[in-house]
């Protein structure tokens, strides 16, 4: 097998599968073995405001000192803030990032980076951390835990 056809197979629709199903194993092992953590999705453009980005950076210290782990986008602007705060902190800031030509780099301050080829991986596994924290806010609401 020349080096052509190396490349080149990996990029056709029957190989994609095992791709997409890599990113959502990877992921999801590696989040599995964090412990509690907390979530914060925004938009990087949405956050240029230096106080919001040094609220973002307060609060995610704070946290990742209560041993949580801090999980974000992993892009610019208040992600990445919130990723700093928890790496000063020595915490685990973890970056959830999407791969894109000549575009976002994942930010330096997440210490457990996961990169994303497909945005719709990206979306459920960030959808599914966001989901877990809901839901046990919704459970503690209706009286089942403490």
């Amino acid at each position: 097998m020349n080096d052509n056809t190396k490349i080149t197979f990996i990029k056709e629709d029957p190989w994609r599968i095992f791709r997409i199903m890599a990113e959502f194993v990877d992921s999801f092992e590696t989040l599995s073995q964090l412990g509690p953590g907390v979530t914060h999705l925004r938009l990087g453009a949405d956050s240029a405001r230096r106080s919001l980005l040094q609220m973002a950076a307060e609060l995610a210290k704070g946290l990742a000192k209560n041993k949580l782990a801090v999980i974000t986008g992993g892009g610019p602007g208040i992600m990445e803030a919130a990723n700093k705060g928890a790496y000063l902190a020595k915490g685990k800031s973890v970056g959830l990032n999407i791969e894109l030509p000549n575009e976002q780099k994942g930010n330096r301050y997440a210490n457990i980076p996961i990169n994303f080829h497909y945005f719709f991986s990206r979306k459920v596994v960030s959808s599914n951390t966001a989901s877990v924290c809901f839901h046990a806010r919704r459970v503690r609401h209706a009286g089942r835990i403490l």
